[in-house]
């Protein structure tokens, strides 16, 4: 069996190196092109030392030359959606890591699927334990009454709250008839301390150096309270998530949105 061939936007970046390298070393996928907004070279060396790759900022000539099965995707959601948009007409499948897509994206995803006949996967969060963490609140939050998130992340994220704070957020809504109560202070000397809100989760989001990813969900009712909380130690985590998507992706012919969706959750 051919092997997957792959090209990843944004390889440059700290998610797109951790990609290349998934990918060079899995059986069954090749890795064929990289390319980035600035690219100041021709070729981007294997991060195993075992050869290069060719490396450009003009990802509509490079999907044309080097004909990738899948386009893996972890920028920002401007630069992301304009390459889906190119790939996409392409025939290319689409591997989506990037977030802080509108409500409007997301539905255009869903006619880029349809339209070019290729399968699109979108996904918050590539860790097992998050998509866990999603799972659990999706099935508990119906039975309290109060609902907090806390994320952290370093210093250079791009949005906030998280992708993985708003799902958590939605989750917890489902199977609930009202929102969640969210007390408003009588007296707030300094706004926003409440945080966020979305259908009564107030969201926390921190923002400092030293942080991977954190996220807490705290729930209360009456004379309890219950935590759940995930912390990402490295971006290697992220790779089987990665990889799983890009072996079912090419399978289908169909917008999928979370990595739960391959778990069976």
């Amino acid at each position: 069996m051919a092997s997957i061939k792959v090209l990843i936007h944004g390889v440059t970046g700290k998610m797109g190196r951790e990609v290349l390298a998934a990918v060079n070393r899995e059986p069954g996928m090749e890795p064929v092109a990289g390319v980035t907004k600035n690219a100041d070279n021709y070729y981007i060396q294997l991060p195993d030392g075992s050869g290069r790759i060719p490396f450009s900022s003009d990802i509509e000539s490079a999907l044309d030359t080097y004909k990738p099965d899948v386009m893996v995707d972890f920028t920002n959601a401007e630069a992301s959606l304009a390459a889906c948009r190119m790939a996409a007409a392409n025939g290319v499948n689409l591997v989506i890591g990037s977030t802080g897509f509108t409500e409007a994206t997301i539905n255009e995803f869903d006619r880029m699927a349809k339209e070019h006949g290729i399968g699109i996967f979108l996904a918050p969060n590539f860790a097992i334990g998050a998509i866990l963490i999603m799972h659990l609140a999706r099935s508990i939050g119906k039975f309290f009454d109060y609902a907090d998130i806390v994320e952290m992340h370093h210093e250079a994220k791009i949005d906030s709250p998280s992708g993985t704070a708003l799902a958590l957020a939605r989750n917890l809504r489902e199977g609930r008839d009202n929102s969640f109560t969210r007390p408003s202070p009588e007296k707030e000397p300094v706004q926003g301390t409440r945080g966020g809100e979305l259908g009564g989760v107030s969201i926390h989001s921190i923002r400092m150096p030293g942080r991977m990813a954190h996220h807490e969900v705290i729930l209360g009712t009456q004379g309890q309270t219950l935590s759940l909380s995930h912390d990402t130690i490295n971006r290697e985590c992220y790779m089987p998530g990665v990889t799983l998507a890009i072996r079912e992706v090419v399978k289908s012919k169909e917008f999928v949105v979370g990595l739960e969706k391959l778990l069976d959750l």
